[in-house]
């Protein structure tokens, strides 16, 4: 076997499964196993059937970007796996998990999260895009999520009612742990402390960024009129959690440019969130991928933007 090859061999069993773990620390940009296991453990407080759904799309998801040429170094810094992840809890979201159908749903829609993940990032590297060196991000998740929810109608569950909130220091405060489980999909308190538990551990940096994004995108939502139940429940915030990390120390070095970039980033994520409600599809992510797209593009002008 050639060095090259032997360079971008995956390895040993315990390579692939940190691999696959990994896959749920992307979801928030980084690569700590303990983070992804807080995460993992926030899907089993929330059903552990979409645990076992999100743990089927990332593997259904890393596979098939490996057989789709990935580099080892992605594979085991699960770089192929958080959207199928993502995939696998919206699969749950879309209908449940008591359906047999929605465990092949959500491996097909992990794995097909391989090749669209590749069209994107074509997209952004052999266009004149290039220069700008964008993310492919959450794009490929919210691309398919989209294709399973239309096309598994006739199986669609109805989802519990939120718990209602008539008051606006309550659905603050819920908001701030809320916003960080609806990221993946979960509206639940204890969940959200474990995400951001997990963050912690991963960099106080990072922790501080969702603190911050959550707080901002809640405060917001409330200035603009979101329902309270809405706030409370993290489905006006959750986009600017990602925003706000994605800005302040994931795509841009730390800094105070980073860190105001994602200050407004996030009061635009908001903006962007309130529009697409007023839309009849799906809004998954997309509020803070165009956001971190289009500031990312900002930040290229800016000397005191440095990328990561």
């Amino acid at each position: 076997m050639s060095q090259a090859a032997t360079a971008n061999s995956v390895g040993s069993f315990r390579a692939w499964l940190l691999g696959f773990g990994r896959g749920f620390s992307q979801i928030y940009f980084q690569v700590n196993i303990i983070t992804a296991l807080l995460i993992i453990a926030a899907f089993v407080v929330a059903d552990w059937r979409m645990a076992i759904l999100a743990v089927l799309g990332c593997v259904a998801a890393t596979l098939a970007g490996r057989m789709l040429g990935a580099k080892a170094s992605d594979i085991t810094a699960g770089l192929q796996g958080f959207c199928g992840a993502l995939v696998g809890a919206a699969t749950f979201a879309a209908i449940g998990g008591e359906q047999w159908p929605a465990y092949p749903i959500a491996v097909v829609g992990g794995a097909l999260c391989a090749p669209v993940a590749w069209l994107v990032v074509a997209l952004f590297t052999k266009t004149p895009l290039k220069v700008f060196q964008l993310p492919s991000t959450t794009a490929p998740f919210c691309i398919v999520a989209t294709g399973v929810l239309v096309s598994t109608q006739a199986l669609h569950v109805t989802a519990a009612a939120s718990p209602t909130v008539d008051s606006v220091p309550l659905a603050f405060a819920r908001s701030l742990l809320t916003n960080v489980s609806q990221v993946v999909l979960i509206d639940n308190l204890w969940a959200g402390a474990l995400i951001l538990l997990g963050l912690f551990v991963a960099s106080w940096k990072v922790g501080l960024a969702a603190i911050m994004g959550s707080a901002v995108g809640s405060v917001c939502a409330l200035l603009m009129g979101e329902t309270l139940t809405e706030t409370a429940n993290g489905l006006a915030g959750y986009s600017g959690v990602l925003t706000a990390i994605a800005l302040a120390v994931v795509f841009l070095k730390s800094s105070p440019t980073s860190w105001i970039l994602a200050v407004i980033g996030t009061i635009v994520t908001a903006f962007v969130t309130l529009f697409m409600h007023q839309l009849s599809g799906p809004t998954y992510t997309w509020p803070y991928i165009l956001t971190t797209w289009v500031f990312l593009i900002i930040a290229h002008y800016i000397p005191s933007a440095k990328r990561t």
